[in-house]
């Protein structure tokens, strides 16, 4: 993440690290600091060689030197140091969340905040809820499924998004020159973002051999898709395929990086805290 952006000029601007009244703070498993040179944000998993260990959200684990005002937590410069005792868990032992998150054990749920992600209908709704509904309910982000995105611009100018009220939508098939791709383009407020994934339907999002197939059938254009892949299949109707479908799903290693990315992203966005 942007970290200039997301906490404002007066954080980074001008010779900060020599300021005196920076707090020095224990470097606890599970704290979630961001390095402010590289803006990488992730946990504490451990130290090696003088370096804390983060681990951000997708698993990815960097170093980083434990030096004066190095890092910033909830915006503010700090200084991390070892802890005196060692710790009582190992990363081992940290329990995660189906999207790969680091659990945060019994914390409430947060108020519904005033930002939201928007998905084209339900069935991308329930698969958002099973591996990122934890993270979500943290966050306090609700997701609102659509009927299609057929009047996109016209929601969003009704939802009325702004800096504290941001809108992450999640759209099918988003590839160049899509008919979602002309409607997207007409979404041109800094506090939405549109994102998806090339997938004609959030079903293709699911790894095939999840469901017990080797790829998703071909689909000729023109036909109902959904349809067609229960004809390809031998299933009944779309309802009992959809069940099979979201009954493969544990976590994000189930789905498509692209998914994933397009679900991160959208994340990241709508819980940026206002400034």
């Amino acid at each position: 993440m942007d970290g200039d952006r997301r906490y404002g000029d007066d954080v980074l601007a001008g010779n900060w690290r020599r300021r005196r009244a920076v707090p020095v703070l224990d470097a606890e498993l599970d704290l979630v600091v961001e390095d402010a040179d590289s803006g990488f944000c992730g946990a504490v998993v451990g130290f090696e060689s003088g370096a804390v260990t983060l681990e951000d959200r997708h698993g990815r684990r960097r170093h980083f030197p434990l030096e004066p005002a190095a890092f910033l937590l909830d915006g503010q410069p700090v200084t991390l140091r070892r802890p005196a005792r060692p710790a009582a868990a190992t990363p081992r032992q940290r329990q995660r969340t189906a999207s790969g998150s680091i659990a945060v054990g019994s914390r409430p749920a947060r108020v519904a905040q005033a930002s939201r992600i928007w998905v084209e209908g339900i069935h991308d709704a329930a698969l958002v809820e099973r591996i990122w509904g934890d993270d979500l309910r943290i966050e306090g982000v609700v997701v609102e499924p659509l009927d299609g995105i057929d009047a996109l611009a016209d929601e969003v100018a009704t939802f009325a998004p702004g800096p504290q009220r941001r809108l992450g939508v999640l759209v099918d098939h988003l590839v160049p020159g899509s008919k979602e791709s002309r409607l997207v383009a007409a979404v041109t407020s800094p506090y939405v973002l549109v994102t998806g994934h090339p997938y004609v339907d959030v079903w293709q999002a699911v790894k095939p051999d999840r469901v017990g197939l080797r790829q998703w059938p071909q689909i000729p254009p023109g036909q109902p898709w959904k349809e067609g892949v229960c004809a390809a299949v031998g299933v009944a109707e779309p309802a009992q395929m959809w069940r099979r479908i979201l009954g493969a799903v544990r976590s994000y290693q189930d789905v498509e990086t692209p998914l994933i990315n397009a679900m991160e992203r959208l994340i990241d966005f709508v819980t940026v805290p206002p400034q």
